[in-house]
């Protein structure tokens, strides 16, 4: 297959921290313990095999539990089974319970880790290592997934309960999803691929009770073959492992005294906090609801509720009921470390950013601290789109520019005249440099008088250059409509694809081979974005 890779950084689509993290700069490096290049793994392994064994025991038995009603695969079985032992370790992606998966990045999430437990098992065959993924069945924020498009269609959940936005989305019950189901078959059209993608949604949807099951029955069917253990983090006998971590979250705020000054350092460095830890980093989940756990004066409320503690009745709650405590964004890396051998998680550039804030946490907590790694990003197209490109002498890096400068760039190569009036800017700039020198020996307040004239005619000259450019390009109007309409394709709503664009889009068209293709193309040690190329 065609492929071709371009520096993260030349796309413009990720955050100078990210592109610093890449980079291995110096000022990061008190944030994270290994960089991911497979040799560190070897120090990563070391350090997780302090994980207790009885810890794996719960483990296990509690995906047994999770996976009960589900076909499980061999390879999944396997893997699963595997976790009782000292010498495994996982590789952790996480993902919302986006409606049919929501964006297409979903996809490179698990392809990644998936790829990643095959390059370590080659390096270090001694050890095995399970792929997982870790559904967000407590988040609630129901707007963030109740949605996904399909052809430039939004596809959007609307008869969901009354308590979403307010519950833990695992919980929801799939009522209303019958008329989403309709009106993507009637989208997706017919053929081979588009009916077994009405399937999938029929089976995922339409007969699981609610969202977390619907999630797992599907993500099993897209990657059960390559033995992905899907994780629901919701169940009391993990919980219970995290029990004295949550009291000291209650008693010591522990979380927040050790991000905190992280969270300074990050900005103090010119960076964007992704996100400001509470005091208090828990959540509380309670008849419907999922809402933060707040001190104050030696007392404990759960916010716009009514439901209140004393220290000692909290502490025993927790005890009694772990399964009620959610830890937030903040506190859920933690959670995950302490119920999973994980190496290394691996994620999308906002989640790597808070991540960045948790190491100091994670060592006050004496947790050792996972290798983070940005997940592949891809562009796929197919062989008429990469002919148009070619025609339109639009190279890959080109693409990634904002649509008004590929279009400016490519009116002017293609004009018979000149647009281009930097030369002229230039001499203008030369000639008025003249006349402050001879201002500044006769009369020093004639500068600003200069100045004026100066600041007027380069402004003439680009208002000139604008008008010729704008006339140009109706002169060129098919040749500017085909620029824009290759570049929307590629980039729906001036966005990556992979953050629009739902996999069934892809799946209708290159069926089986699509995931087949990404297993083999992507590989999560090389930090470069990939350009895909299917065949017609």
């Amino acid at each position: 297959m065609p492929t071709e890779c371009i520096p993260y950084k030349e796309t413009n689509y990720f955050s100078e921290l990210i592109l610093d993290y890449l980079a291995q700069k110096e000022k990061l490096k008190p944030f994270y313990n290994h960089f991911p290049e497979i040799e560190n793994f070897k120090a990563q392994i070391e350090e997780k095999t302090s994980f207790p064994i009885e810890n794996r025991e719960v483990l296990v038995q509690s995906l047994k539990k999770q996976y009960a009603e589900t076909v499980v695969s061999p390879a999944t079985s396997k893997n699963i089974d595997r976790l009782s032992q000292k010498t495994t370790f996982t590789v952790v992606t996480g993902h919302q319970l986006n409606l049919f998966t929501g964006p297409l990045y979903f996809l490179y999430k698990i392809v990644s880790t998936i790829n990643l437990t095959k390059i370590l098992k080659e390096k270090y065959p001694e050890y095995d290592f399970v792929p997982v993924y870790w559904m967000a069945t407590e988040d609630h924020d129901f707007e963030e997934i109740s949605f996904f498009y399909l052809h430039g269609k939004k596809f959007k959940w609307v008869n969901a309960e009354e308590r979403a936005g307010r519950d833990a989305v695992g919980n929801l019950s799939t009522n209303g999803l019958d008329e989403v189901y309709k009106l993507f078959s009637a989208e997706i059209g017919g053929g081979t691929n588009a009916e077994h993608l009405k399937d999938l949604f029929k089976k995922a949807y339409l007969q699981h009770e609610n969202l977390t099951d619907a999630t797992r029955y599907l993500a099993n069917e897209l990657f059960k073959e390559q033995g992905l253990v899907i994780l629901d983090g919701q169940h009391k006998e993990l919980k219970d492992l995290f029990i004295p971590f949550a009291q000291r979250e209650l008693t010591e705020q522990l979380s927040y005294k050790t991000t905190h000054p992280k969270t300074e350092a990050l900005s103090e460095l010119g960076y964007n906090v992704q996100v400001n830890p509470r005091e208090i980093n828990l959540f509380y989940l309670h008849d419907g609801l999922r809402e933060r756990i707040i001190e104050s004066e030696g007392r404990y409320f759960v916010h716009d509720t009514e439901i209140e503690w004393s220290r000692e009745e909290i502490l025993r709650e927790l005890e009694e009921h772990p399964e009620l405590f959610s830890p937030n964004v903040m506190l859920r890396p933690l959670y995950q470390e302490v119920i999973l051998p994980n190496l290394c998680y691996i994620g999308g550039g906002g989640e790597l950013a808070y991540w960045l804030e948790l190491k100091d946490y994670f060592e006050a907590e004496k947790v050792p601290f996972p290798v983070l790694l940005l997940r592949n990003s891809a562009l796929i197209q197919n062989e008429k789109i990469n002919e148009k490109r070619e025609k339109l002498n639009i190279s890959v890096k080109e693409l990634f520019l904002k649509p008004h400068e590929l279009i400016n760039r490519k009116v002017r190569q293609i004009s018979n005249i000149d647009i281009d009036f930097s030369p002229q800017k230039e001499h203008l700039v030369q000639q008025f440099q003249h006349l402050y020198e001879i201002a500044e020996q006769t009369d020093k307040t004639f500068l600003g008088a200069v100045k004026a004239q100066e600041v007027k005619q380069l402004k003439g000259l680009e208002n000139l250059e604008k008008r010729l450019l704008k006339a140009q390009k109706r002169k060129l109007e098919d040749h500017v409509h085909r620029i824009a309409e290759l570049q929307n394709s590629l980039f729906p709503n001036q966005s990556l694809q992979e953050r629009q664009t739902n996999f069934s889009e892809l799946y209708a068209e290159y069926g089986e081979g699509l995931i087949s293709t990404l297993l083999k193309e992507l590989n999560p040690l090389e930090a470069e974005f990939k350009i895909l190329t299917f065949g017609k």
